[in-house]
């Protein structure tokens, strides 16, 4: 019986060594922090589809960057986007995206790749990555 005590304990602490991994993974993945291996911390700004929305209600200097599949792009996006998949962008900066220092605002359908697109762009050494959400949850007018 003492053996079963102890396993029941081991197994609990290893399940409670998961989840705390699990929930760090979560958090730093959430917060936009990326590293490139030896290279230093890569940041961008999560905000959310309200804020991003009174954004675009003024001029403003800035790039909407829709990261959808092309096909998704002309279904319908957010008036004013450019599109370049997320799959498209590797380890060499986009053409349309020349000014490293331009501020970009970075969506897709539900969030998934946005996050990923704005990752990997500042990885690259773009420094004003805005990721805003994905366009199910977008409430103002769609262009197709």
């Amino acid at each position: 019986m003492k053996k079963s005590g102890r396993n029941r304990i081991l197994s609990v602490a290893a399940v409670t060594i998961m989840v705390a991994a699990v929930i760090f993974a979560t958090v730093i993945f959430a917060t936009g922090k990326v590293t490139g291996g030896s290279e230093k911390m890569a940041d961008f700004q999560s905000i959310t589809m309200e804020e991003a929305k009174k954004i675009f209600e003024t001029e403003g200097d800035y790039i909407i960057l829709d990261v959808r599949r092309a096909d998704e792009f002309a279904e319908g996006h957010i008036p004013g986007a450019i599109n370049i998949a997320n799959e498209d962008i590797k380890d060499t900066e986009p053409v349309e995206l020349k000014d490293k220092n331009q501020t970009i605002y970075v969506y897709c359908r539900s969030g998934n790749r946005s996050r990923q697109a704005s990752a990997k762009l500042a990885a690259m050494g773009y420094t004003n990555i805005i990721e805003f959400g994905g366009i199910m949850d977008w409430t103002g007018e769609i262009e197709k």
